[in-house]
């Protein structure tokens, strides 16, 4: 897939980072990394952050003993070190750290990074100057994306390696993105206007130590995971219509026996956004009487009462993933305002705490979660491809819904095994990666988390899925105009809005054509949220309906 890049328009919004009474909220974080938000600082920030400089700066004057401030790192900590070397013992622990390997974060992710280090220092517990602070903002509003190695983590003391990358291109000694292209980090800040960081006391610790890259990338799983989830409950509505299929399963009552929140809230939207489908076969409070029964007292081959699970077990599966992101977003919520560097600076209560804040167990179990209820809705998902595509299972559409010229033309056939393909590697892929625990540092770091394993997992796994469903809204569209040939009965309006939204990039399928194409355009559409903008966009109900889910 092509990589998901800054949007090329100007930012049209600004978010306010340090106000405490509205912490940031992910789709904040989103905004910033793909250039669509600019970054301000609140008033009371710099004040915090001046006046926790100013504890650090006393007693690095006096001499005190401070982890990595006037100690060595990890077990190397029983070393005092003179404070005369501050500055150089702050660029030592950046080079030793920048060890990091693989393919660069993509520049959204790397973004979102800074973005939530940016947002931990600014809770004024870090001991980072007010002007490193301001720097950042200045970073950030000029679209510049650090670049960073996407492996070398444990995700133990905080996200070390990707974090020391970051800090190696704010100190001007890496390199940077912007606009898609990439250059060393000195040309790209004297170009931004801005000068290289040097570091001081603890401001190497506080970039270095904590979880912002797995909070960071978590953020962004967050806000796609939820586009998706969305679009799964609109291509479950229209798929449901193209195969008449019972809309009874989908009645509130189904959630008042079973009221996991997320279910009701899956049951409210399928049950409204079908108020007007009259291709779905009603609900009925009282079934109608057996058919005549024959001389062995059995009426054979009725029609069914209820669908396959594709479609009767909707709010359950919709409802359990976003019970799941819910929980999800929560945790990253609290990370994302959470102050996760070590040792913590309270200046007002004159004191500093040696802890373990940047231990990133709670974002990597939460990314595992989220990465499995990703995973099932990839499942469903080709579920419901493989039976629309299929000629003894669709209802008497064509079979691969290709009706022109049925064998010469193969339809949809390749890209259903693309489908399940994709789903095959998404099950290789699954182990959790929270409980992969492995001692290193001397044993110091003797558990560790794997968080941004985890994170950049559950981010692979958004993107397959994301292919996936796109591979599904272009057989739902397909269906939608081969049932309009048999009748004129209408859709509904969601199911119209889905098929507007997929012909904006993919034609219908008269003839066989590479749909490679097709299927990353809409795949990145429905990342980025492009998609879902579209969807709705002519009809408010639905488009509020959408947004309360």
């Amino acid at each position: 897939m092509a990589m998901l890049d800054l949007r090329s328009e100007a930012a049209s919004r600004s978010v306010i980072v340090g106000d405490l009474a509205r912490p940031v909220a992910l789709d904040d974080v989103e905004a910033v990394a793909t250039g669509a938000a600019r970054v301000e600082l609140h008033p009371d920030t710099l004040r915090r952050a001046a006046a926790s400089d100013a504890l650090i700066t006393r007693l690095v004057a006096e001499r005190r003993a401070i982890y990595g401030v006037t100690t060595g790192y990890g077990p190397l900590a029983n070393n005092h070190v003179d404070p005369a070397q501050g500055a150089l013992l702050q660029r030592k622990l950046v080079y030793h750290l920048a060890s990091g390997v693989g393919a660069p974060l993509p520049p959204a992710q790397a973004r979102a990074i800074v973005m939530a280090r940016l947002v931990t220092l600014s809770q004024g517990l870090s001991a980072v100057r007010p002007e490193l602070l301001e720097w950042l903002c200045a970073c950030l509003n000029c679209g510049l994306a650090p670049i960073i190695p996407e492996k070398g983590t444990v995700g133990a003391s905080g996200d070390l390696t990707p974090l020391a990358h970051m800090a190696l291109a704010f100190m001007g000694e890496g390199a940077f993105w912007q606009g898609g292209a990439s250059a060393p980090a000195d040309a790209m800040l004297q170009a931004a206007g801005l000068r290289p960081v040097t570091l001081r006391h603890k401001e190497g610790l506080a970039l270095v130590n904590g979880t912002s890259a797995m909070t960071g990338i978590a953020t962004l799983n967050g806000v796609r995971a939820r586009r998706l989830l969305r679009l799964s409950a609109l291509l479950t509505v229209a798929y449901a219509e193209a195969l008449g299929g019972h809309r009874a399963a989908w009645h509130s009552l189904g959630a008042v026996a079973r009221p996991h929140a997320g279910q009701r809230r899956a049951t409210a939207l399928l049950w409204g956004l079908t108020e007007n489908a009259p291709r779905l076969r009603q609900f009925a409070p009282i079934p109608a009487r057996i058919a005549p029964v024959g001389d062995d007292g059995v009426a054979h081959t009725q029609e069914l009462p209820q669908d396959a699970y594709s479609i009767r077990c909707a709010p359950q599966l919709l409802g359990a993933v976003d019970d799941m992101l819910v929980h999800h977003d929560r945790i990253v919520e609290i990370e994302l305002s959470s102050v996760t560097d070590n040792p913590l600076v309270f200046a007002e209560e004159d004191t500093i705490l040696h802890a373990g804040n940047f231990f990133g167990q709670h974002v990597s179990f939460a990314s595992d979660s989220l990465n499995n209820a990703i995973i099932m809705l990839g499942v469903w998902s080709e579920r419901q491809i493989a039976r629309l595509t299929d000629g003894t299972l669709n209802a008497g559409l064509p079979p691969f819904l290709q009706g022109n010229a049925t064998g010469l033309n193969s339809g949809f056939m390749g890209a259903q095994v693309t489908a399940s393909a994709l789903v095959a590697e998404l099950r290789a892929k699954s182990a959790p990666a929270s409980i992969q625990s492995m001692p290193t540092n001397a044993n110091n770091q003797d558990v560790v988390t794997m968080g941004t394993v985890a994170a950049r997992r559950a981010g692979e796994s958004l993107t397959d899925v994301s292919r996936i469903l796109a591979i599904q809204a272009m057989c739902v569209a397909q269906a939608v105009e081969l049932r309009r040939r048999e009748d004129d009965r209408p859709f509904s309006v969601a199911a119209e809005e889905l098929h507007f939204a997929v012909r904006h990039h993919s034609a219908f399928l008269n003839e066989d054509r590479p749909l490679s194409h097709d299927i990353e355009t809409i795949a990145i559409d429905l990342l980025t949220g492009a998609m879902m903008g579209r969807i709705g966009r002519r009809s408010n109900e639905l488009r509020e309906r959408l947004e309360a889910f």
